[in-house]
């Protein structure tokens, strides 16, 4: 997939192309120092804010503002309609997989996926297995991670099914974009994300349990204070509206959750937990877990409490499960995947590994528990005793590793300190899978690779974000 790097603005040939005419005006009339107070000032409204996220295991460990990106990325409402399609397949498909997986394993039957990817795989949850949920839902809110390479195709590199974070972000990124250029946006016809919340809170609702009134009581659970995404759980809440919990302020009795309030106990009947599978529950889980609720999965599993995501969905997001998704959108759906994989190549299989340790040099290698950008190889990027270490890795364990060819990445522009320079970029759209719905705010989360020549967006590695605007085709 190697090759010319795709620049949203400028194509490959360096024409602008029609989608980015007004911005490549607006970069070429700003004066840079005016550019760079309005940087700052996006950096002091953040900071006001209270944006803010940690990185576990920094020595420091302070809290850090996200970097943003003042250069908007912009997508035309035909190349939106086109990803917005292959997404709602693609979330389908994994929703119909995790119902398969913990009911009648016709997949693993059909020979398509190897059931230790399966039964091995540590998000694997045996306590699921016959738990009926409503509409047969597990993923009621999907990070899809998109790349592009060419002025057509868009990859899947990533399927993230557990609790995708990055959605305030999103909105916050376009408040502050309206605040700093007003006259910009008046030059667009831009799809609106404010509506997200709502959207989300309709999703959610739809999936309480049918024993729940007309309007279901929502909480969002966090694990509290200390962990990195706190202020997104924060900020969630209070867009949505309902009650901010930590597992303290819940109990259970008879099988159904109650949250503490200064009135009394109040039925919780729909949890959006921002909390992983394994701290739920000390009763069900791990017993030294002081972050959850003892009882919430007895609760769970007599159809009286709905948790969002669904426990077990990690299996979905597994990077080895995800090699086999073209496979699965045609098992379910009896349909072509409409959005593609990145090439993969499988180190459980002995032919892959043979190659992959050939290529090295060539290759990006991730765990396939790993997340966040880290313990990963990118070949290129890499000395020799950087590949040669690697390479013992591989060979003492094939089964935890995926590979992949070096992505050539589009870049869009970014105001860096020496000005306005491509960056590669990344696109997290949120896909929200409720009652009979799938609802795609238009956009989603950019992150962009602010280190020059970097293809690392993640955060805790020194990426940064930009708003994503979906605008009307030019001409149309």
């Amino acid at each position: 997939m190697a090759g010319p790097i795709f620049d949203e603005m400028s194509g490959v040939d360096g024409a602008c192309r029609p989608a980015y005419a007004a911005i490549k005006t607006w970069l070429e009339d700003s004066d840079p120092a005016d550019m760079k107070r309005r940087q700052e000032e996006a950096e002091f409204l953040f900071r006001r804010i209270g944006i803010t996220f940690a990185v576990y295991g920094d020595a420091a460990a302070e809290e850090r503002i996200i970097p943003f990106d003042i250069v908007p990325r912009v997508l035309t409402s035909r190349e939106w309609a086109d990803l917005s399609d292959g997404l709602t397949q693609r979330v389908r498909a994994l929703n119909m997989f995790l119902a398969d997986v913990y009911g009648k394993g016709e997949i693993v039957r059909a020979g398509i996926v190897p059931e230790e990817l399966i039964f091995r795989n540590p998000a694997f949850q045996p306590a699921m297995v016959g738990v009926k949920l409503p509409y047969d839902m597990y993923v009621h809110i999907a990070g899809i991670d998109i790349i592009r390479t060419d002025d057509k195709d868009f990859y899947v590199l990533e399927d993230n099914a557990r609790t995708p974070s990055g959605v305030s972000y999103m909105l916050e990124n376009r408040d502050v974009m309206m605040r700093l250029f007003p006259d910009l946006f008046a030059e667009h016809q831009i799809r609106p994300v404010e509506n997200y919340p709502d959207e989300l809170l309709a999703t959610l609702r739809s999936l309480a349990p049918r024993s729940a009134p007309s309007e279901p009581t929502v909480a969002l659970m966090t694990p509290g204070p200390l962990n990195s995404a706190y202020y997104e759980h924060s900020f969630l809440a209070d867009r949505l509206g309902v009650e901010l919990v930590e597992g303290r302020d819940l109990f259970v009795r008879d099988n159904i959750v109650y949250m503490r309030t200064t009135e009394g106990p109040k039925r919780v009947d729909v949890i959006y937990r921002r909390i992983d599978d394994d701290f739920l529950d000390p009763l069900a889980f791990r017993p030294d877990s002081v972050l959850g609720v003892p009882g919430l999965m007895a609760a769970y599993r007599a159809g009286n409490v709905t948790l969002s995501n669904a426990v077990g969905t990690g299996v979905a997001d597994d990077k080895a499960v995800y090699t086999y998704m073209p496979e699965i959108v045609r098992f379910y759906l009896g349909e072509e995947p409409k959005l593609k994989n990145v090439p993969t190549w499988r180190c459980r299989e002995p032919d892959a590994l043979k190659y992959v340790l050939e290529h090295l040099p060539e290759l990006v290698v991730k765990e396939v528990h790993g997340s966040g950008g880290y313990g990963m190889l990118v070949g290129p990027k890499a000395d020799k005793a950087q590949i040669a270490a690697f390479a013992e890795k591989l060979k003492a364990d094939p089964a935890g590793f995926i590979a992949q060819p070096t992505l050539a990445l589009s870049t869009s522009p970014t105001f860096v300190g020496e000005g306005v320079a491509p960056r590669h970029v990344d696109l997290r759209p949120f896909v929200l899978s409720g009652a009979n719905k799938v609802r795609i705010v238009p956009g989603g989360l950019t992150r962009v690779a602010l280190k020059e020549g970097s293809l690392v967006v993640n955060s805790s590695q020194g990426g940064g974000t930009k708003d994503t605007w979906i605008i009307e085709d030019p001409g149309a």
